[in-house]
């Protein structure tokens, strides 16, 4: 039954797509037949090596830091009131910068390599994180806090076993919204002066008038984001299944 749940609504807008343009002669949207028949001849073996495993590494680089990043820095300001309340402002003014806007500065001073594309993403994809760091870090009970203190519990003990594991569902919902900024700038990063990926294939097709293979390149983005989404998911039932159990059992 959960299967069908999942799989119910893309078979109809599968379906929708499928009959939609058959037949259709409009150069910019093929028959969803043409484009599915041309899938094999482009993304071959050779080709998900030389593009899509490099969008992979620069995804899981990027989205790395931004976790390494936005989770100290969240804990350093969610824990401190002064420090939240100095570099609060500054914080706001930086998150309302869209990333794509920064690619251009980001060249200037990492070149046009794979750290230029690793760095565009962690601009965008420490903000969901460090916010909801932030946040969750705030609302750690207060009580708990007292308990601990008066049991000697500080530190680093103190961090992995109460301030990490109290924010930790915030953090994962952060985390959850940067995976998908993550695969935005993944693909806007490729566009910029790239030899390889995804993005740099799909606009490579667009510029050569293959429309079938481009949207075959939009088709395996589509599914790459829904494989990383179902990792996530799994990732996080491992991370939180205390919290998801307690739930279950508030729900009775």
């Amino acid at each position: 039954m959960r299967v069908l749940k999942w799989t119910a609504l893309p078979v109809v807008l599968i379906a929708i797509w499928w009959f939609a343009t058959a037949g259709s002669e409009e150069f910019y949207v093929p028959p969803l037949q043409t484009i599915i028949e041309s899938a094999p001849d482009v993304w071959t073996l050779d080709r998900l090596r030389a593009d899509v495993l490099p969008s992979l590494l620069r995804l899981l680089a990027g989205f790395t830091l931004a976790l390494i990043i936005g989770i100290a820095l969240g804990v350093l300001i969610g824990g401190r009131p002064r420090v939240r309340a100095t570099v609060e402002p500054v914080l706001e003014f930086l998150r309302a910068i869209p990333p794509p806007v920064l690619v251009p500065v980001i060249m200037l001073f990492a070149g046009i390599g794979d750290g230029m594309k690793v760095l565009v993403i962690v601009s965008g994809c420490v903000w969901p994180i460090l916010l909801n760091a932030v946040e969750g870090v705030r609302a750690v009970d207060g009580v708990l806090t007292e308990t601990a203190r008066s049991y000697g519990l500080t530190g680093p003990a103190r961090l992995w076993r109460l301030t990490l594991p109290a924010a930790g569902p915030q953090i994962v919902a952060g985390a959850r919204q940067a995976l998908s900024v993550a695969i935005i700038l993944m693909v806007i990063s490729e566009m910029f002066a790239a030899s390889s990926g995804i993005g740099f294939t799909i606009v490579e097709f667009q510029r050569s008038f293959a429309i079938p293979e481009m949207w075959t390149g939009i088709i395996v983005l589509g599914l790459l984001g829904v494989l990383l989404s179902g990792l996530f998911r799994l990732a996080e039932t491992a991370i939180l299944g205390w919290y998801h159990g307690l739930r279950r059992a508030q729900k009775g």
